[in-house]
């Protein structure tokens, strides 16, 4: 299986912003729905971010208008922008493919935490 590898995150106060980076397998892009996920503590991860092919891209409610997902496909990199982050944004965040695949793996994922 191939795995992505996210980066990026910290300890940051409410309002501050956080980039986060994802490493992905070559052309990935071309093929897939790709996103950014979230597993905050005590519930099911979700996603909170999708950029396709063709760079259209979703957001969650909760975060329209303060994340923006984009991607980097000469270095194979997708990122979050977190901007006005809240205290409910502290999780465990990760990216992958929409829907996932068994070829693609979950990776570690990249903690970040809003606390005042």
């Amino acid at each position: 299986q191939e795995r992505f590898v996210e980066s990026g995150g910290g300890l940051v106060q409410p309002g501050e912003s956080l980039t986060l980076s994802c490493t992905v397998p070559p052309h990935i892009f071309e093929l897939h729905d790709m996103a950014w996920y979230r597993q905050i503590r005590g519930k099911e991860r979700e996603p909170v971010a999708t950029i396709g092919p063709m760079r259209h891209t979703n957001y969650a409610e909760s975060v329209k208008g303060r994340f923006t997902i984009y991607d980097d496909r000469n270095k194979n990199e997708m990122y979050l922008e977190m901007d006005r982050l809240k205290l409910e944004d502290t999780a465990v965040y990760y990216c992958n493919t929409m829907p996932t695949t068994p070829r693609y793996s979950w990776g570690q994922g990249t903690q970040v935490t809003v606390s005042s």
